[in-house]
Parts: structure tokens; C-alpha cells; sequence
């Protein structure tokens, strides 16, 4: 294989009903429970029509504004997987646009995470099917490589390993590490369950929030006023 090219299998990839469960969840309470550490960067934004997105990450790295290995990736990925792409963030080329991402939802990919930028917005905005990306500019790909598929990626700082969780909604996108979706899942569940029944009490106009402020400010060793 030439040097900058790599294509591996995927040894591991979360379930069916681990996704299921992790998708009635809003991300910001498994990102809080996950200690708030880790997260895909504020540039990669939902700009489909809206709806969450939740998959095994199917991995890419590629060159800045080449998308050879994504057309390789559309050839490999399951039915449920999230394509998640690493392409530095660069922003001059578009990766991938409606004819890609239409290919993409036919085959039964969960999402498209683009590190870099797309096109066809128009088609994208007016569609629920689940896109990420940093940026948006006409200007189309190369299709030379070199690229890597199913080999580790950073996305800001977020490391993600094939087969781990990836989810996203409005808040922006997150990977829960394949190994601790069991852990994350019931104190995310807890938090979500948590959240909503304060916000029920709110609409009740039955919170006083002076009793939650004075009891953080006597942690931090404060006296409430």
C-alpha cells in the first residue's frame, strides 16, 4: 500500500441499542456527566433541516480538501454508521455536497461529520438528514489522497476511535468512548430525568432559586446575603 494510504476493519462498534438509548438524550447532559472534558469544537455545526444524530463512528482522515477516501468510505460503511471525516478543519474545498450525502442516506449511513466544508446548502437545510461541518463554500474536491479510513481521528482535541459513539444535535457533537457507553449512559439518563423535573417544578412556579445559589455559595465557603 502506498505510503499515506490505510484502510483497516473496524475490530468493535457500538449496538443498536446502546445508539437507541444514547439518541433520547440530550448531549449536554452526557457531555456534563462526562465531566464536561470533551467535546467536537464549536465550528462543527448542525446545518441539516433538524433532529439528532447518534452512530458508530466510521472513521476518515483525509488530505485538506480531498474527499477520495469519503467515496471509499461510502463503498465500506454500515447501515446506522456516522462518517466522521478529519480534515483539518480546512475551509477552501468542499468534501462533500448532495450527491455524496444523498448517496450516503440511501445506503442507510446515520450522518455525515465533516471537519472542513460542504456545498449544496440549500439541499442540506431543506433535508433532516443528519450533516456536521466546520464551514460552507462552492468550491468542489480533489481525489488524489493520501487519506486513512478506520484509523483513530482528533476532531478538536475529541479523540475518536472507530466503532466509538457519535452523537450530535443543536448543542454541537460529541464522542462517547465505545468502552464507556455503559458507564455514561444511566448517569446521563439520571441527569436528563433530573433536568426535567426541575424545569416542570420552574413552569410550577415552585423553585426558589435563592435555596440553590446559598447552598453552592456555602461550598465555596461563602455566606449567602
Amino acid at each position: 500500500m502506498a505510503h499515506g494510504f490505510r484502510i483497516l476493519e473496524r475490530t468493535r462498534r457500538v449496538d443498536d441499542e446502546t445508539v437507541r438509548q444514547f439518541r433520547e438524550l440530550p448531549v449536554a447532559n452526557v457531555s456534563d456527566v462526562m465531566s464536561r472534558l470533551t467535546a467536537g469544537g464549536p465550528n462543527l455545526r448542525p446545518l441539516h433541516a433538524g433532529g439528532p444524530l447518534a452512530g458508530p463512528a466510521f472513521t476518515v482522515k483525509t488530505r485538506p480538501g480531498d474527499n477520495l477516501m469519503i467515496h471509499k468510505a461510502l463503498l465500506m460503511a454500515k447501515r446506522g454508521d456516522v462518517i466522521v471525516v478529519d480534515a483539518g478543519g480546512e475551509l477552501s474545498n468542499a468534501l462533500v455536497g448532495e450527491m455524496m450525502l444523498s448517496h450516503a442516506r440511501q445506503i442507510g449511513v446515520a450522518g455525515v461529520v465533516i471537519n472542513g466544508a460542504v456545498r449544496d446548502y440549500g439541499w442540506i437545510r431543506n433535508n433532516s438528514f443528519p450533516v456536521f461541518a466546520a464551514g460552507i463554500t462552492h468550491r468542489g474536491p480533489y481525489k488524489d489522497g493520501p487519506g486513512e479510513i478506520n484509523a483513530p481521528i482528533s476532531l478538536d482535541g475529541m479523540v475518536i476511535n472507530p466503532g466509538d459513539l457519535i452523537m450530535g444535535d443543536d448543542d454541537g457533537l460529541l464522542c462517547v468512548p465505545y468502552e464507556l457507553t455503559g458507564e455514561i449512559y444511566p448517569l446521563a439518563k439520571a441527569k436528563h430525568e433530573a433536568e426535567l423535573k426541575t424545569v416542570a417544578t420552574t413552569l410550577a412556579g415552585k423553585l426558589d432559586p435563592k435555596l440553590w445559589v446559598d447552598e453552592s455559595l456555602k461550598r465555596l465557603g461563602c455566606e449567602g446575603v
